[in-house]
Parts: structure tokens; sequence; C-alpha cells
């Protein structure tokens, strides 16, 4: 009796009523979802205490447990964090929070001289007060994030200071970004007529490319600083190897990663016949901060000044081996990235990204238009533009949102693989492949997943799998 009532009770309830619940409930499966495969993933690091069989050559027991405890203590803080977030915005939802926020944004823009038609200004108030709401509930969770876990574990390089300075720089210029371009496509969406979806996402597009083309060099430097690789035997070997392929290489920079954080990374950028390689000092033995204040000693705390004024930022923590790769393995790491580019990887990418765009922006023009859909999250008089954004694209386009990121997901690791046999294919199967267990010690990353955990997440191949995939034919 009591299912067939919930579906009588369901079909006789208003259509923004189940419109509402579906949300929720998604969201909540959602969730449910993600937690059963952390769940599964905290399994196999509690029950997997030892190096197996096939890891002995490549991993000692202590990075192993280093690796073990850094990935059970990250679980346990996604874990909360995760429930707290769901937690807000079932709260946020249930209490009207959106339409609240709507109307305070509007008192502030009636205050401030500017009407109701003023639509474009109470939106732009809306949407700096909500990313400041956001900034500031994540901010504890950041905090505990970068100060215990991260520092904990040795990754952590920033002073309380430098990490607030960071933040208040990231949200200017956050705001700085997101407020002039949000600006220009409501009023885009506004003027646009029946076709304006097309308009919007030509802007989008732009708007991504510029981005795209100016954050490495006037975006990025605002918050590391990028210098030229020096001079020597690996600016050449890049050099000559960007040429072997015909990779239009202008630049290569070195950033100082080691500022915020011990982990490393590289990546390339740039459009047309202008490319720049970037890599993180962390990533290279020979120019790592953290190596050099090796030499001090073990156990050595050393403050290094980088602010404008002289005060201390960062915090260089010895270790008791070197960080980094070798000149070979710093080169083969660049083959696989390179392979990306060569490979078509990139542009694929782009393409990808921007037919989603369309079909999304095709897809709000149809929907906008719903009433039902406004009077759902609390809006039964007005229909804003912002909102309706808000609403079809971030709840509305859950479901699908959830299916395309797993597809692209697929998608990477298949990338990745190819881009390994890309490298191998220059003959850098065999540092590429010391490279991979040197930047998994460096990064504490664990070498033992659940199946189902990887299928869904892992944007990269699990590195046994890659290093088997190198193995089949590295060089002697």
């Amino acid at each position: 009796m009591a299912m067939p009532l919930l579906g009588d009770l369901w079909a006789q309830s208003l259509v923004e009523d189940r419109i509402f619940c579906s949300v929720l409930l998604f969201s909540w499966a959602v969730y449910l979802w993600e937690a059963l495969l952390a769940w599964r993933q905290r399994t196999v690091y509690k029950t997997t205490t030892h190096v197996p069989l096939e890891l002995g050559p490549i991993m000692d027991s202590e990075t192993f447990e280093k690796s073990r405890l850094y990935q059970l203590d990250k679980s346990a803080f996604s874990f909360w964090s995760g429930l707290y977030s769901e937690l807000e915005g079932t709260v946020i939802l249930l209490c009207g929070g959106i339409p609240f926020l709507w109307s305070v944004s509007g008192d502030i823009s009636n205050r401030a001289g500017f009407g109701p038609e003023y639509e474009i200004v109470q939106s732009l108030v809306f949407l700096l007060l909500a990313t400041l709401f956001s900034a500031v509930t994540g901010l504890p969770w950041s905090l505990y994030n970068t100060f215990v876990i991260e520092e904990k574990h040795g990754f952590n390089q920033q002073t309380l200071g430098f990490f607030f300075k960071d933040a208040i720089k990231k949200f200017i210029v956050t705001q700085c970004i997101l407020l002039p371009v949000t600006s220009l496509l409501l009023y885009i969406i506004k003027i646009g007529g029946d076709y304006f979806f097309i308009y919007a996402w030509l802007f989008t597009l732009v708007v991504s490319l510029v981005l795209v083309t100016i954050y490495a060099d006037y975006i990025a430097p605002l918050f590391d600083k990028f210098i030229p690789l020096p001079e020597g035997e690996l600016k050449q070997e890049i050099e000559a190897m960007a040429k072997d392929i015909d990779f239009p290489l202008t630049k290569v920079y070195v950033v100082e990663g080691s500022k915020r954080s011990s982990h490393s990374n590289a990546y390339f950028y740039g459009f047309f016949k202008n490319k720049r390689i970037v890599l993180f000092d962390t990533l290279l033995e020979d120019y790592s901060a953290l190596n050099k204040e090796h030499s001090e000693g073990p156990g050595v705390d050393t403050q290094v000044a980088g602010g404008n004024e002289g005060e201390p930022e960062t915090k260089a923590k010895t270790k008791s081996k070197k960080q980094g790769c070798k000149n070979e393995e710093v080169l083969a790491v660049l083959g696989h990235e390179l392979g990306h580019w060569k490979l078509g990887h990139t542009i694929k990418n782009i393409v990808i990204s921007q037919m989603n765009s369309f079909l999304c922006f095709f897809l709000f023009a149809v929907l906008i238009g719903r009433k039902e859909l406004f009077a759902a999250f609390g809006f039964y008089e007005t229909q804003p533009t912002l909102i309706g954004l808000l609403i079809i694209f971030q709840f509305i386009f859950s479901p699908y949102n959830e299916v395309l990121s797993f597809c692209l997901t697929v998608l990477s690791r298949r990338f990745e693989f190819q881009a390994d046999a890309f490298a191998k294919k220059l003959g850098k199967a065999k540092d590429l492949y010391s490279a991979l267990i040197k930047l998994n010690k460096d990064n504490l990353g664990f070498p033992v997943s659940d199946w189902l955990f990887s299928m869904w997440h892992y944007s990269h191949p699990p590195l046994l799998e890659r290093l088997q995939a190198l193995k089949e034919t590295k060089q002697d």
C-alpha cells in the first residue's frame, strides 16, 4: 500500500515540487554513490599494509607506508568535507537560500540607485555575494587541508600569512574576470533574440581562448614566479626534441612551485606558432629549491623571504632524499606531454568542450521560458537570467554532467596511454618508466586501487598499468 500511495502523491504534486525533489534526490544519490566508491578505496588503504609482490621492484616499504597513510588522511578529509558540502547545499535549497540572496542583492542594488530594471547589476551583486559566501565557508576546510594534512605529510611550504594573501589575491583576480564576463554574457542573452544561444556560445568560446592565451603570461605570474630555464644541456635537449616533432616552442619557463607545495607538475600552453613549456622547479632534480635546502642537514626548517616587504612566505623543509627527476627523465615526461599535442588530444578536448557548451546553451534556450523551473527554486514572480543559468546548468543538467564526466575520464585514460606510447616511440620508454616511479614516490601516490573507484575517478591510468605498457617494449 505504501508504494502506490507514494506514487499517487507524486502524480498529484505540482510540477515545480517534483522538479525540486528530483534535483535534491539526485544530488544525494550522487553523493551516496561517491561515498560508496570512497569507502571501497579506503578499505584498500586500510587492508593493503604490505608492498604487493608486483610492486616490490619499484617501491620500498617505507615509501609505501607513507603513501598509504597520506591517502588515508586525504580520504577521511574528503569524506567529511564532502558531507559538509552536501548538507550545506541541501540546507540552502530547503531554506530558500537562493531567493533570499537574490532579494538581498536587490536591496543592495536599489540602495545604490539601481532599480529593478537594472537586472544585470543585481545579478553581479548576487554573484559577488555568492562567491564570497563560498570562499568564507570553504576557508576552514582549505586551512585544514593545507596546514594539517599537507603539513603532516611534508608537502606544505606555505606560511599562514602567505596562505591568506594568496587567498585574497585569488578572490580579487577571480572577481575581476568573473564579473565583467558575466555582465557581458547576460547582456548578450538579453539582446540576442531567438538565436541568443549562438551568440552566447561564441562569446564564451572567445573568452575561453583569450583566458588560455593570457593565463600563463599575465595571471599565473601574479601568484608564482616564472623564470626562463637557464641555458644549458636540459634546455638544448628540450629545444632539440621540440624541433624533431615540429613543436613550435618559443620559450621554456621554470615556475617556483616549491613556494607553496612540494608536489610537481609540467605543462605547455599557447596557440598556433607560439607554444611555451612550463616546468615546476619541484620536477627538476637540479633546480628544486627543496633539494638545495637538503645541504643544510636533516630536520632544518628554513624561512624563505618572498614578499614585496620581505615577509617570510614559504617554508622549505629538508628531506632525506632528493626530489624530482634527472634531465633524461624530465625529457621523457615532456615527451609524454608533447605527445598530447602531436596526437591532437588538446584540439580534441577543445572540440568536445565546445560541442558540449553549444549543446548546453541550446538546451538553456529551450528551457529558460519554463516558469515551473524558477518556481521550483522559489522564484514565483520573476525569472532572472542569471538564476536561470544557475538552475539549468547546475541542477537540471546534473545527470547529463555526471555521464559526461565519466565519459571524459575514460577518454582521458585512453589519451594518457597514447601519450605514453608516443614517448616510447621517441626512445624515452626507459626514462619515462623511472620518472613515473619517482613522481609517484615524490607525490606519495598509492599504487593500489579499487577497480570501481579507479574506473570512475582516475583520469590517468593506475601506475602499474602504465608501467606494464611501457615495460613491454622498454629499451635495455
